[in-house]
């Protein structure tokens, strides 16, 4: 497989080096790849799967991966895309971070042992041990103050109000030494990353030439942005995580479910690990009936199992089938584990089930006794899918796994009760 054209047909390739030299490059054998991100939260979220996805195609190409936590770095922010100083960590809080976040990688990276397994490495493995002055004759030294200074995000904030500090203006120096230590330990060539990162990634391709004689290759994805431009991986509540405990697997699926239509063929293309004809294929499929939302579909699918896992993926489309009216009888028991994770929740003794208007204000989907009767007249409430009226038994109707009640009130608003004895 053509690596570069491929990347090339999803959207993939900003800025590059001579792209005929690394193309030619791969091909001649196993290149080592890395693209950095710096643990400055414990988890990774949906704005750095492009990066680390890059990445996995790498490596299903029969190249190795180097994943690289920037506890180095992460401890002076890069003020690329920044507008003012990152809060700065301390060294106890990004190797939480890094822990954290490398068991996300295993899910995304093959670790096994073997000739492309993919290699966790931190930076500040190597950047703590270097004195200032042998920092400044090693690097600082064949680094142009004039090549920094033109820098886009080095000029952007020198021209603001808030100016740029001198740990800023050094993250570049830090990210090149990165890159010509992975060269002389690993024989790393390539990095990668978004395209923000382009000045960051030359100036270790530019080190690596003047320390070394030899030639390193860059290589930049764009930035993946919503359709009204805003940086992907945001919500108004704060960013997508892939860690499940800050945004559950059924929150995670539900997010690419609700890409707008229009996004739909972009981010299959660059998220996707599908051969690039069946990812076209669905784009055609998606764009012939967007209002079926295959396309969505199975972008939430691949992807919720990528970060998730198969399982954690089938019982978050699971869930939203229930959720969205499928039929809760159907439902397993991991299912509506799921479901109890999104949906207000509790346990109540099989004595509630005798008033229901009575367990349906205790559960907060009548906000009165009168309320609770009126949608009871109105036949809007349902318990595991069946329609209740006035005459209905709480108690007598069939219970999920023999313990479960899935309280709805109109198309909505759930509960789920489990009924102790």
């Amino acid at each position: 497989m053509d690596l570069i054209a491929d990347l090339q047909g999803r959207g993939l390739v900003h800025d590059h080096t001579d792209l005929d030299a690394l193309r030619a490059r791969l091909a001649a054998g196993p290149i080592g790849v890395y693209v950095g991100f710096d643990p400055t939260a414990d988890s990774l979220h949906v704005g750095h799967l492009v990066g680390q996805l890059y990445l996995r195609r790498f490596q299903m190409a029969g190249h190795r991966p180097f994943p690289l936590a920037g506890g180095a770095t992460g401890m002076i922010g890069d003020p690329s895309g920044r507008s003012e100083e990152r809060n700065l960590l301390d060294k106890e809080a990004l190797q939480h971070n890094v822990g954290r976040i490398t068991q996300q990688l295993q899910r995304l990276l093959d670790f096994e042992p073997g000739p492309f397994a993919a290699t966790l490495v931190n930076n500040a493995d190597w950047t703590e041990p270097v004195g200032v002055l042998d920092f400044l004759r090693d690097v600082g030294k064949y680094v142009s103050i004039n090549q920094m200074l033109a820098k886009d995000s080095v000029r952007s904030r020198l021209e603001g109000e808030g100016g740029l500090s001198f740990t800023e203006f050094s993250y570049s120096l830090l990210q090149a030494n990165d890159f010509l230590h992975l060269y002389n330990a690993h024989g790393v060539e390539l990095q990668a990353g978004g395209s923000d990162q382009w000045g960051n990634i030359v100036a270790g391709t530019d080190l690596i030439r003047r320390r070394t004689g030899n030639h390193a290759h860059a290589i930049t994805h764009p930035l993946v942005t919503k359709s009204d431009g805003s940086k992907f991986g945001k919500t108004a509540s704060g960013a997508v995580w892939l860690d499940p405990g800050k945004t559950s697997p059924y929150q995670f699926r539900q997010f690419w479910i609700n890409v707008d239509d229009a996004m739909v063929g972009t981010y299959l293309r660059m998220f996707s690990l599908r051969p690039l004809d069946e990812v076209l294929g669905a784009i055609t499929a998606h764009e012939a009936a967007p209002e079926r939302r295959s396309g969505q579909r199975v972008l939430a699918d691949e992807i919720t199992g990528l970060a998730h896992g198969s399982e954690a993926a089938q019982a978050a489309a699971a869930a939203a089938d229930v959720l969205f009216g499928g039929d809760p009888t159907l439902a397993s028991e991991e299912v509506l584990r799921v479901v109890a994770h999104e949906v207000p929740s509790s346990v109540v003794p099989v004595s509630a089930l005798e008033d229901p208007i009575a367990l349906f204000v205790a559960c907060g989907l009548a906000s009165s006794n009168g309320d609770a009767r009126r949608t009871l007249a109105q036949r809007g409430f349902r318990v595991n899918g069946h329609q209740l009226d006035e005459n209905t038994s709480v108690q007598d109707l069939p219970r999920l796994h023999g313990r479960y009640l899935l309280l709805r009130k109109g198309k909505t608003s759930y509960h789920l009760a489990e009924v102790s004895s």
